[in-house]
């Protein structure tokens, strides 16, 4: 009788991993605004005028030097990091930017470049909007990682309360009998 009620329960939880395998395969290979590849990544991925951005990279490999440029912020110097491998530079957006999405390309040496781009936004103008409570942006999932971290809190959720039902109807029945 016991057996009866774990089939459906393996069922749904197999069923439930299936549907979301190719949605967690579609997050991870989408490169998000701010990042090219796992080897550059740019901080913060929306600038406003007058922000700097650092750029950090592990795409140059061993070398301790590379050459960096913002289509808006010009050009800049890519030096060692505090981690090995790692190199680091950083360029201010102009104040005069124009909102809208700016390229960055990266050059080392001998013939590395990598491309990644970054959102100019505007500044807000007089006060800021905070919304109306917690819940005003909790539908707001913008970065794939924060959804696939989501739905794996779902899913464990869901096989923890499977187990947890699939103990207390086991424990039930043999404290009956």
């Amino acid at each position: 009788m016991r057996l009866a009620h774990v089939g459906p329960q393996v069922a749904l939880i197999i069923g439930a991993l299936a549907l979301s395998a190719p949605a967690a395969m579609a997050a991870s290979s989408e490169p998000a605004i701010g990042k090219s590849t796992a080897d550059v990544e740019l901080s913060p991925r929306k600038a406003s005028p007058g922000r700097t951005v650092t750029v950090t990279t592990s795409a140059c490999g061993k070398e301790t030097y590379g050459k960096g440029e913002s289509e808006a912020g010009g050009k800049f110097h890519l030096l060692a990091g505090d981690r090995k491998g790692v190199l680091v530079g950083t360029f201010k957006v102009p104040e005069n930017a124009t909102s809208g999405t700016d390229t960055v390309t990266l050059k080392c040496p001998p013939r590395i470049k990598q491309t990644v781009t970054y959102q100019i936004v505007d500044r807000p103008k007089g006060g800021i909007d905070a919304g109306r409570g917690w819940a005003a942006g909790a539908g707001q999932l913008d970065d794939p990682g924060s959804r696939l971290a989501l739905g794996g809190l779902l899913l464990g959720g869901a096989v923890a309360g499977g187990v947890t039902t699939w103990r207390r109807r086991s424990t039930d029945t043999r404290t009956v009998a």
